[in-house]
């Protein structure tokens, strides 16, 4: 479990990065930490890009339903304008994110705040995601957290995407993704399901019940 750094006299802030696949427990750690800040009573403020309303327009939520009030905005600069008394800063969902958000990260940290992220290190192709690598490169604490693979019972660090869309962003949860390891991932479509659940899936092929018929990418 991750422990709050302490170093006496430090004078700068820094910045922690929680990264991996989808259904991982990103943003449940992201929450964990905020709370835990929030008892320490350090001013607290947690962000989310303003397209991600999957679960709620403003709260962010974890996949187990855990949830805490978020602010979303559509731009990283805009994180530049919080008040200066905010000691502790979250950040969910940083692969929506532009570009930009890695040097507003490292000002903020530069003014003293500890800045948490939450974020998908990989795209639905295996790809680096948006500003998450960059983000990974410049930050002081990292931690990978990993799903399970629902096929195999092993560690998973990819997303697999059923449905056919091949945009890099395409909003959803269990009804188009699901957390693989990586040789289930490089599997694709031949991998029969529903592995555990019938209902963590989108729409069977008409011909096949079992099989669902999406080009592997």
């Amino acid at each position: 479990m991750f422990l709050e750094p302490f170093f006496k006299g430090q004078r700068s802030g820094w910045v922690e990065v929680v990264c991996g696949s989808m259904f991982s427990g990103k943003t449940e750690e992201l929450i964990r930490r905020l709370k835990r800040a929030k008892i320490a009573n350090q001013p607290v403020a947690l962000y989310k890009p303003s397209q991600d309303t999957r679960y709620h327009e403003t709260k962010i939520v974890s996949h187990n339903e855990n949830a805490m009030d978020g602010i979303p905005i559509p731009h990283s600069k805009e994180l530049l304008k919080m008040n200066d008394e905010i000691q502790v800063v979250g950040i969910d969902e940083a692969q929506f994110f532009d570009m930009d958000l890695i040097s507003v990260c490292q000002e903020l940290a530069l003014r003293g705040k500890r800045v948490v992220i939450a974020g998908l290190d990989m795209d639905f192709r295996g790809m680096p995601f948006g500003p998450v690598p960059g983000l990974l490169a410049v930050a002081e604490y990292i931690t990978k957290v990993h799903a399970i693979c629902p096929h195999c019972g092993n560690l998973a660090t990819h997303s697999y995407r059923f449905s056919a869309e091949t945009e890099t962003v395409v909003l959803g949860a269990k009804d188009i993704y699901e957390p693989r390891c990586r040789k289930c991932y490089s599997m694709g479509n031949i991998l029969t399901f529903p592995p555990l659940d019938n209902h963590i899936h989108g729409t069977p092929h008409k011909d096949d019940p079992k099989q669902v018929e999406i080009p592997f990418n």
